[in-house]
């Protein structure tokens, strides 16, 4: 008969027997066992550092340097504070879904990365999504079609992976911290302390980038207030809207300064106070102004210029040409929108009402453009009615040399007509700038097919990174040369130019720190149109004073129809 102590004796043998054959059966050499405790220890690192690195980036891209990621990040210090003080079974499920609140943050903070460096501001999760689309076709121009949709893809892969990976990397590691638990809570105090520290002092490896980091709080924080602003911005923008000084002014009294004028209203793409001013542009683009000015005064022109602060950067052209000509700030898609669909008193239905005829010259517009009715335009040219033949000059359809042409022979060069109101759209100095066109005498233009060979510029899509700075100029100096052709070629007594930068080109160019400030100038031949803006205090040719006068361009619309009009009637609420 068997003891207690004999039959667990026995129990115990046979359970070795049992490991054995067990180990018997799967054995692990030890060369395994340790590369997998070294391939565990190389994941866990990994996914520490993607944690960090998520949130310790900065928001800007001109701060995006290895020593920027140098920081403590108050977040995680509470995020092990709250993983170790979470019930075990709590403790995946609060891991899991705090990653996928932090993954879609580090999602929202590349988005707002992207449109710093190309918008000069973060992206609004309310007012931004549709800005997507134009993004879309800026690729698509540049890259091709194959490009944009490879673009989405990847853009989509990129978010979705982002998410999961940073869900799984913090659920790699609340199980360390929960299995180190006397590590972790030691680590976690003494980087707090060391986090209030270097709070204390502002110690900075990077300058604007504090060591103790909290900019994933304060990047939900601020969005979340962004929110709440940008739900309210169409109320704001209506009662706005509602207030129109010129609205119900008779014909009588619109533009008497501008009777028996055409005028020319072109916007030229990206081009900002950068161009004129920035030590990389100023010397060769103010030469160009300064000789164009020289060449339009031989032909019997007058020029003054001045700034304005445009309401976008980088992009969203539509935003500046709709602020301009509506009296209206529009710096978002919804009010954009809102303001196409309204029944605004535009710039160009003032022409309109006065007399004018009314056209717009859009070569960038590829489609169906319903906008067109809003702005009360008597003729649409775009793209699919233009008549181009030539080559693409990257983003660019056709040269603005082939747009101006286009604008002289089918409108203003015609007999017996009533005055023109011409607004253009000049695209050679769109990013990216991989291919400029050159300038051919204006007879030999016809239906574009001389810039046959113009158009390959580089290999990729965008210059080289040591280039592009260059060619942003030379675009920027080709539209500036072809105004001044176009005026010295076709310009009359009765011809006035008004030409405006819509915006700054993107930080690429600029650089950090850059204004929204853009020139515009205005050119005539009789002397009584610049005498209508003397008390503007613009400077005399094309080239503004550094410290002239900047007004926002919302207000160019009254100031302009004040000083060519006879009058105004109040507006009503």
């Amino acid at each position: 008969m068997l003891t207690t102590d004999s039959r667990l004796e026995r129990v115990k043998d046979e359970d070795v027997a049992a490991g054995g054959a067990e180990e018997k059966a799967a054995p692990e050499p030890g060369g395994r066992r340790r590369w997998r405790r070294a391939a565990g220890r190389a994941v866990t690192g990994a996914a520490f550092l993607f944690v960090v690195a998520a949130l310790v980036a900065p928001v800007e891209s001109s701060r995006l340097t290895p020593a920027a990621f140098a920081r403590v990040p108050v977040e995680g210090i509470v995020g092990v504070a709250l993983i170790l003080a979470v019930p075990a079974r709590a403790r995946r499920y609060a891991a899991g879904a705090a990653g996928a609140v932090l993954g879609l943050l580090f999602v929202l903070k590349v988005m707002d990365i992207g449109f710093e460096a190309v918008m000069f501001r973060p992206f609004d999760l309310v007012l931004d999504w549709p800005l997507l689309s134009p993004a879309i076709g800026f690729v698509q121009g540049s890259a091709g079609r194959a490009g944009a949709v490879g673009a989405v893809i990847l853009a989509i892969v990129l978010a979705v992976a982002a998410v999961v990976l940073m869900s799984l990397s913090t659920l790699r590691l609340s199980g360390a911290a929960a299995r180190h638990h006397r590590t972790a809570a030691r680590s976690a105090v003494v980087l707090g302390a060391v986090w209030l520290l270097c709070a204390a002092l502002g110690a900075q490896f990077v300058e604007g980038v504090p060591v103790a980091s909290r900019s994933t709080a304060v990047l939900a924080y601020d969005h979340a207030v962004q929110v709440r602003s940008s739900l309210n911005d169409g109320e704001e923008f209506a009662e706005a809207a509602a207030v129109d000084a010129f609205r119900d002014t008779p014909p009588d009294k619109l533009l008497t300064g501008l009777r028996g004028k055409d005028v020319v209203l072109a916007f030229v793409e990206s081009y900002g106070r950068s161009a004129v001013e920035g030590p990389e542009f100023a010397p060769q683009v103010g030469a160009v102004l300064e000789a164009g000015a020289r060449r339009l005064d031989e032909a019997g022109f007058s020029a003054r210029s001045g700034w304005l602060t445009s309401p976008t950067a980088g992009g969203g052209s539509w935003l500046a040409h709709a602020t301009l000509l509506s009296g209206l700030r529009v710096d978002n898609q919804q009010r954009y929108r809102t303001l196409v669909n309204s029944d605004r008193f535009t710039l160009n239905r003032a022409f309109h009402r006065a007399g004018s005829r009314t056209v717009a010259l859009m070569p960038a517009i590829t489609r169906a453009w319903p906008e067109g009715g809003f702005y009360g335009y008597d003729k649409v040219y775009d793209n699919r009615n233009l008549g181009y033949k030539g080559p693409r000059f990257s983003f660019a359809t056709m040269p603005d040399q082939y747009t101006l042409s286009v604008l002289q022979r089918t409108e203003l060069a015609a007999d017996d007509r009533a005055t023109v109101m011409a607004e253009t759209a000049l695209v050679s100095s769109h990013a990216p700038w991989a291919s400029i066109p050159r300038q051919v005498p204006w007879e030999a233009v016809g239906d574009g097919s001389v810039f046959q060979g113009m158009g390959k510029g580089y290999d990729a899509p965008w210059p080289p990174a040591d280039r592009i700075r260059a060619e942003y100029r030379k675009s920027v100096e080709y539209t500036l040369n072809t105004l001044v052709s176009f005026m010295e070629t076709y310009g009359d007594d009765e011809t006035v130019l008004v030409f405006l930068g819509d915006h700054q080109p993107a930080p690429l160019i600029t650089g950090p720190g850059a204004s929204r400030d853009v020139p515009i100038t205005i050119v005539a031949k009789d002397d009584a149109v610049l005498e209508r803006i003397s008390s503007w205090g613009w400077q005399d040719g094309l080239k503004p004073a550094k410290n002239g006068p900047v007004w926002p361009m919302k207000d160019f619309r009254d100031r302009f129809l004040t000083a060519f009009g006879g009058g105004a009637t109040p507006g009503r609420r």
